[in-house]
């Protein structure tokens, strides 16, 4: 008997299992007949919601980083919290699911996944960039931070930190991150007009990343 699924149940169980079958098997080896049949599902069906295998993929991107998003606007509207206390929050919400976030970014690396690697950089600058903001111009009114240009200082900082610590483009040594850490938190605290030695935090939080 064919199970009939409302549209955004069938589209999020495809993207389940395409997700579950590009970390197993590897995007590149994965088919479009391979969903189909861990699914049960027409061909038919599958196109009414994707276009391709690549449109699925880039579906999944975006599933990871609204979920990021969205956790990071709670945090940011949270007024029991500090204005680093968001900061740091809202940059932990993006690490979600690390084992399975993980495998996306190797996934990423591929040479033939160039393309999506990209828009995910951009589409996590362009979705995160509002939220920061918001905290910065609280920031400002507090006068933690002095900056003239919070908007165009965020897209700075997260363009520069998803590039520079990206293991996937640059292989650092542990001694050369360490320093770069460093050199970033002095961009971070100069370009916002932050107090010198206020976001020395960042460190521990690059430290707990690196153990997960």
């Amino acid at each position: 008997m064919r199970v009939v699924k409302e549209p955004e149940e069938r589209k999020s169980e495809i993207l389940d299992v395409a997700e579950e079958l590009f970390f197993t098997k590897g995007y590149a080896r994965t088919t479009v007949n391979d969903i189909l049949q861990a699914i049960g599902i027409a061909k038919g069906t599958f196109y009414y919601y994707f276009k391709s295998k690549e449109e699925v993929m880039d579906a999944v991107v975006t599933r990871y980083i609204d979920t990021g998003v969205a956790a990071g606007k709670q945090i940011a509207a949270d007024e029991k919290l500090s204005v680093h206390e968001k900061l740091l929050q809202i940059i932990m919400a993006q690490k979600q699911d690390t084992d399975k976030k993980v495998q996306l970014i190797e996934q990423f690396h591929q040479p033939e996944n160039a393309v999506i690697h990209q828009k995910s950089l951009t589409e996590t600058i362009l979705k995160l960039t509002p939220v920061l903001t918001e905290v910065v111009e609280q920031g400002i009114q507090e006068k933690l931070f002095h900056t003239p240009y919070p908007k165009e200082t965020m897209e700075f900082l997260l363009i520069s930190s998803q590039f520079m610590f990206d293991e996937g483009i640059f292989k650092w040594e542990p001694e050369e991150i360490a320093y770069k850490i460093q050199a970033f938190i002095h961009v971070m605290e100069v370009s916002l007009g932050a107090e010198q030695g206020s976001f020395a935090y960042v460190v521990k939080m690059f430290e707990q990343l690196s153990k997960e």
